[in-house]
């Protein structure tokens, strides 16, 4: 019995070729010649010489024309890739192609944000020793503007209480308050209208709302008065500087007494001790409504901004005789005889001579005769009240007295401020929530206002 040759052996080694390649599974790179099939060589082989020859398969590979090797592909399990490697690129764990850094603190940010701006110091150190301890568990950025903040805040916790022990914080609020905006009490000037939070004023005012004079509002202010010292004087004596002042001062912002109607008042907001401590040293006054449920329209203004030449000249010859009318004696002539006269005396002399003044002057052509008019009846005035400084008994002073103001707010009055363009309802003067001719209110309810 003889063995068969393997089919290789018919073939000629070619010497410039390099020796086909080993394994079960390797491919021939010689164009010609039989592939292996499957897992393992069929046919006769050195191997394994008592196999089997090998049958032609219709599934041979053929040669390449273009002297490549065909395409084939092993039979059989999958091939191993050499040193156990896997034959396929395998991504790792999770999609991850590019690295996340770590969050940065937003305590720390707000920490930092305190220190820089020297905004509530106290708050930004806490906020900064809170972020280092979350940035310290959580693993998170910004330890570096934690400390900024933390240092910055000390710094500016300790210029705080420097300001304070010096005085310096009344320079620093008188600053504050030049450059507060609107919507807070401290930042109101004169001619401000504003509306306070709520139906009524309210005992403390912090927050108001700045609103055009020309429409419906709460408060116009009038004046503001400093105050000095570098201790509270306390509430009373500040209570006693408004009284005495604002009365005072509301005629030269509204020089019309006539336009204040019985429905205004005055009022004023005063500094506490608490913001006095601040540096807050101002008390504003400001009209309202007698009715702290009501609402002023227009402004009251009527001053040097507001009115003209003629206007002026009118209100002030009649400002100078109310002032003398209001410092009527309190004592009735049947009381204090020798009294009411020196007063009667001093009304003639500043009637006459106001009625030289306004007769004086050039008025427009509408107002001359209006005028005339009233310049006539005010030298009649200043003669009663001049027999009224001579009489002998109660009886006869009080018969040229109540000519003499019969005179007063007369017909003529009305007549020459409508020609002059000025309010025509005279003030009643015997209302309890007006001047009572001492500089103080005579209304029993509290005008004065916290701030």
């Amino acid at each position: 019995m003889s063995i068969p040759p393997p089919p290789e052996s018919h073939q000629p080694q070619d010497p410039y070729q390099p020796p086909p390649p080993q394994g079960p599974y390797a491919r021939s790179s010689h164009p010609q010649g039989p592939q292996p099939q499957g897992p393992y060589p069929q046919g006769p082989s050195p191997e394994n010489p008592f196999a089997p020859p090998q049958q032609p398969s219709p599934y041979d590979q053929q040669p390449s024309p273009y002297g490549q090797p065909p395409y084939s592909y092993p039979q059989g399990p999958y091939p191993q890739a050499p040193y156990g490697a896997s034959p396929y690129p395998v991504w790792g764990q999770g999609y991850s192609p590019y690295g996340r850094p770590s969050v940065i603190n937003g305590v720390a940010i707000a920490a930092l944000v305190l220190g820089i701006l020297c905004f509530l110091p106290g708050v930004g150190l806490v906020l900064g020793i809170v972020a280092l301890a979350q940035i310290k568990k959580r693993g998170e950025r910004g330890k570096g503007m934690a400390v900024a903040g933390a240092v910055l805040s000390s710094v500016g916790l300790a210029l705080w209480v420097l300001m304070l022990a010096t005085g310096g914080a009344a320079e620093f609020w008188e600053g504050f308050k030049e450059g507060a905006g609107p919507g807070s009490s401290f930042s109101l000037a004169k001619g401000d209208c504003f509306d306070v939070p709520g139906d009524t004023f309210g005992s403390d005012v912090y927050d108001v709302d700045e609103v055009p004079c020309s429409g419906e509002h709460d408060a116009e202010v009038f004046a503001t008065i400093p105050l000095s010292g570098r201790d509270y004087p306390g509430e009373d004596e500040v209570v006693e500087v408004a009284d005495d002042k604002c009365f005072t001062l509301q005629h030269a912002y509204a020089m019309d007494p006539w336009a204040l109607t019985e429905e205004v008042d005055v009022y004023y907001l005063t500094p506490t001790s608490e913001s006095w401590s601040w540096g807050d040293r101002e008390i504003t006054c400001v009209f309202g409504n007698v009715d702290e449920k009501g609402s002023l329209t227009g402004s009251l203004r009527a001053d040097e901004t507001t009115l003209d030449a003629d206007q002026l000249a009118f209100l002030k010859a009649m400002a100078a005789v109310d002032e003398t009318l209001f410092e009527e004696p309190d004592d009735l002539p049947e009381e204090d005889l020798a009294a009411n006269r020196s007063w009667a005396g001093d009304a003639g002399d500043v009637t006459a001579a106001q009625a030289a003044v306004l007769g004086g002057r050039t008025w427009p052509a509408t107002v001359r005769a209006p005028m005339a008019a009233l310049v006539k009846d005010m030298q009649r005035a200043g003669k009663e009240w001049a027999a009224a400084e001579k009489a002998s008994d109660a009886d006869a002073f009080y018969r040229h007295y109540e000519i003499a103001y019969g005179v007063v707010d007369g017909d003529t009055t009305v007549t020459a401020r409508e020609a002059l363009g000025l309010a025509t309802t005279p003030p009643d003067y015997e209302d309890d929530s007006g001047d009572s001719g001492d500089g103080t209110s005579g209304d029993d309810g509290d005008s004065g206002l916290d701030v």
